[in-house]
């Protein structure tokens, strides 16, 4: 099966031999005079819309019906049209043609922030070529799937290292996870069709959000291209494949997962408009964990300096907030750049990634990886099958909470009989295959946050997180990292033996979150 990748480079899955952005750790401040003169050069980067191009806006406002009411006659009266709103939040989205829509909006009384949340036009943009899944056929004689049954696994479960290093099969036999706790896949939608995933698909907690509007109609929550958009599919097998004597098995085998498409078609963007209406959505439909294997695009990092980008940040950190209220805790990727996300700075030139890139400097302070570094996220490392720091993963001081398995096919090798370093999961069409990122650690993540809630179902959002850290399997720094001894992707962790820049608190545990 030719399979022609997704163009997403945030939290995805990363290909062999993938050149990734070199993390930049300078030291001191810079002064007033060339932070001014930093603002400007990036305002002057930054695309500006054309008159008759229709963009996307993220309108933050103050939460009383009055006010909401009063924004949206000043939306319509500045030529824009509200597309969806938000009031708990306050956050409205809007489309506009005027270029000055946004500036208008920032001067109105109860505005917050306003800002565009794309770079391009509402139209489909075109897709780059980052790497190909490696595909894995499910056993069929009848010898291999005998010795698997007389182990008590699935036929495909002595290939996935990934859950004998946070010991989810051992969970397994205490718990499963309860049929009452739902997972959120935000993600390219999800093939519930798959016989792997379908017993465990909720379609009643799913649905298509992106523009920023939820579409609850059956099939809504399907990738638009299984052939292509396969990343959500993936995530929910590693979440919830079910014990059933069929291909692989989930972290947490008895769970719900439910379907939250945001990604564009075509291009398999994802705009804040619809990752804040899949938080509400889920927030709203009684799922407690959502799993977040993105950056929401087109800036890596939004800066809280720019109008637009402090928008869409805000716009996102009010979704989290209400989705942790409601009991919602949200575990997101924390990204594949190889960066140091505590840093002085962090170079980026890969945004925006719906247009022209431009190169920048970021201050990651007041410059964030949107939803991974905003409060109310567990952020997620990734490490290989010899439970190092995967090459690719960005790290960071406070920066990560946990750390989980997420491949790494370049520079670690899994114990026998697995036999390849990436996560083996499910993908469209009844298809297995093994895909590398921190998108493959989210998940592992997000399924031993569903077995915590199976456990402690009184347990609050926070209390979860927490538990997550608590629970942890410590990972100590290493005395040099280096992989290949080549100085690409050389990296310094710091911190102490419990809380570390690679793996944060450490390495998620299934088992302790089933007995303890």
């Amino acid at each position: 099966m030719h399979v022609r990748p997704s163009r997403r480079r945030r939290a995805v899955a990363v290909p062999l031999g993938l050149v990734l952005t070199a993390t930049l750790g300078l030291a001191g401040a810079a002064s007033a005079n060339a932070q001014t003169t930093e603002r400007a050069a990036a305002e002057a980067a930054t695309p500006k819309a054309k008159a008759g191009e229709k963009l996307s806006y993220i309108v933050n406002t103050e939460t009383s019906g009055r006010t909401v009411k009063r924004v949206k006659k000043e939306i319509r009266e500045a030529d824009g049209k509200v597309i969806a709103t938000y009031r708990k939040i306050g956050v409205i989205v809007a489309h506009s043609s005027n270029p000055e829509f946004g500036e208008t909006l920032r001067n109105v009384d109860g505005v917050d922030s306003a800002g565009a949340t794309r770079t391009a036009p509402l139209k489909a943009a075109t897709t780059t070529e980052v790497g190909k899944p490696h595909f894995v056929k499910e056993p069929k004689a009848k010898s291999a799937l005998t010795a698997a049954r007389a182990k008590d696994q699935e036929p495909l479960e002595s290939l996935q290292w990934d859950k004998r290093a946070i010991k989810a099969d051992k969970a397994a036999k205490v718990n499963e996870g309860s049929r009452k706790v739902t997972v959120g896949v935000i993600d390219t939608g999800v093939d519930d069709t798959h016989p792997d995933l379908k017993a465990n698909f909720s379609k009643k907690q799913s649905a298509n959000c992106v523009g920023g509007k939820a579409d609850t109609s059956p099939g809504a929550w399907r990738p638009y291209d299984p052939s292509e958009d396969y990343h959500g599919t993936h995530v929910a097998g590693i979440i919830a494949a079910p014990r059933n004597g069929v291909g692989i098995a989930g972290t947490a085998p008895n769970v719900k997962v439910a379907s939250l498409k945001v990604s564009e078609p075509d291009t398999a963007l994802f705009y804040s408009e619809a990752v804040v209406c899949a938080m509400v959505f889920a927030a709203d439909h009684g799922i407690e964990v959502t799993n977040n294997s993105y950056y929401v695009d087109p800036w890596l990092y939004n800066c809280d300096d720019q109008a637009d980008q402090k928008a869409i940040m805000e716009s996102v950190q009010r979704a989290i907030r209400y989705a942790q209220r409601k009991g919602v805790t949200t575990v997101a990727s924390a990204g594949n750049s190889s960066n140091d996300l505590a840093a002085d700075e962090i170079k980026d030139d890969s945004s925006p990634d719906d247009s022209t890139p431009v190169e920048r400097t970021i201050d990651p302070e007041h410059c964030k990886d949107v939803p991974a570094m905003l409060e109310g996220s567990t952020s997620v490392s990734a490490t290989g099958p010899e439970n190092l720091k995967s090459y690719y993963s960005n790290y960071g001081r406070y920066e990560v909470d946990v750390t989980a398995p997420g491949g790494d096919r370049a520079f670690q090798t899994p114990e026998e009989p697995a036999k390849d370093g990436g996560v083996l999961s499910t993908m469209p069409n009844g298809e297995y295959a093994y895909l590398q990122g921190t998108s493959m650690a989210g998940p592992q993540v997000a399924g031993v946050a569903a077995l915590l809630k199976s456990t402690h179902p009184k347990s609050s959002a926070q209390e979860i997180s927490w538990l997550l850290k608590a629970q942890a399997q410590t990972l100590p720094c290493p005395e040099s990292y280096d992989p290949g001894n080549l100085g690409t992707y050389a990296a310094k962790c710091t911190g102490v033996r419990g809380n570390n820049s690679f793996y944060g608190h450490g390495l998620v545990d299934a088992l302790a979150a089933v007995t303890k």
